[in-house]
């Protein structure tokens, strides 16, 4: 801790010897600077217990980047190296994607046929206590790490959703989540079904693969399936948008830096030759998936079904550390043709279906969103 003390004050003596030409509020800056390793100071001498001063300054960093938005966070090595091991296809887990809001942990989505999932968890809703720990005050990382256990071992959650007055409590078992981003199925012999639950490296290569089959069976009409997918890659919503578009702008990135922002456009060849297309949205729809339904409605090349997804619109980089850590940070955000921003408002279908109840799943015969499509189709 004194060399970090040190370090701090050699960084304000040589800013007061340096010229006389920085504004402000850099001054501004060191002072809070010279504050904060005083506060550091006052809690390593005097705070009612012992301190592991690491996590203090893992807290104090990752609470810098969660001030900026839900989605920026620091990383410590060993959780950096769980990520690297759980985006390699396999990991021990409750199969969902979650996030912070209002303090509290907010599920984004349960992934298809997760242990989360199965019990009944549900895209929005927010997770007050874990195995009876209250989660308020305590920051994304800590919860995951509370979430984590032996594959097999059971964790209880409490949990509170819109719209039910009552906190429900699921106990869940950890399981290994294999993520299986594409399924594909032929409904009614004549509808060509395809479901992405994540956008990873070889997604559009599978979705892509996926449609010749269809072809290969004169199939005329097409249901793409988003629903409870938090997203991934930009360039798999990129590829996967421009298989169903001839020409025309599917998505731009604006950073701070304006030599930085870049747009994306489709090239000529649409896949499936303009036949009729559904796509299928709600809730758990985040990131890229508000990416592909955002570029197909705009264009009006197919007709959206469902509920209001959820309202992604950034785009993160884990930036590598030093110390072998690394920090999730916002560098950009979204905007679709129309040039509006999926921020906060995600996308309206152009039908809205709402779930009929409480056992609704996915793919199943409580699946009234995914019948009211066929019916559609059909019609």
């Amino acid at each position: 801790m004194k060399k970090k003390f040190i370090f701090i004050l050699l960084i304000i003596f040589s800013f007061f010897c340096s010229k006389n030409s920085i504004a402000t509020n850099d001054e501004n800056i060191y002072d809070k600077i010279d504050i904060f390793g005083e506060v550091l100071d006052k809690i390593n001498k005097e705070y009612v217990d012992e301190i592991n001063q690491g996590d203090v300054m893992d807290a104090a960093i990752n609470a810098v980047l969660q001030s900026l938005d839900p989605y920026s966070a620091y990383m410590s090595p060993d959780t950096f190296k769980e990520m690297e091991t759980e985006t390699s296809g396999k990991f021990g887990g409750l199969g969902i994607e979650v996030g912070m809001e209002f303090g509290v942990v907010k599920v984004i989505t349960p992934m298809d046929d997760s242990p989360a999932e199965r019990v009944g968890v549900k895209a929005g809703d927010y997770i007050v206590k874990i195995n009876e720990i209250q989660v308020q005050g305590k920051t994304l990382t800590e919860a995951v790490e509370l979430m984590r256990g032996p594959v097999g071992s059971n964790l209880e959650i409490t949990v509170r959703r819109k719209g039910v007055k009552k906190s429900l409590i699921f106990v869940i078992t950890r399981e290994i989540i294999e993520i299986k981003s594409v399924k594909s199925k032929i409904i009614d012999d004549d509808v060509g079904y395809i479901r992405l639950t994540a956008f990873n490296e070889n997604s559009s290569k599978q979705v892509k693969d996926k449609l010749k089959k269809f072809k290969k069976n004169k199939i005329n009409k097409y249901v793409l399936d988003l629903r409870n997918n938090p997203g991934g890659l930009l360039s798999q919503a990129v590829k996967i948008s421009d298989f169903f578009l001839d020409n025309g702008e599917i998505v731009s990135t604006k950073s701070r830096r304006s030599y930085e922002n870049r747009k994306y456009f489709a090239n000529d060849g649409d896949i499936i030759n303009g036949k009729t297309l559904i796509v299928l949205i709600n809730y758990g729809s985040a990131s890229a998936s508000e990416i592909v339904a955002g570029a197909l409605k705009d264009h009006k090349r197919a007709i959206v079904v469902g509920e209001n997804s959820y309202g992604k619109g950034s785009v993160q980089s884990i930036i590598p550390l030093k110390n072998k850590g690394a920090i999730r940070l916002t560098i950009s955000k979204y905007y679709l043709p129309s040039g509006k921003s999926i921020s906060g408002t995600g996308i309206t279908p152009d039908i809205e279906v709402e779930e009929s109840s409480d056992e609704f799943r996915i793919g199943t015969e409580t699946d009234n969103q995914l019948d009211f499509a066929i019916t559609l189709l059909n019609g």
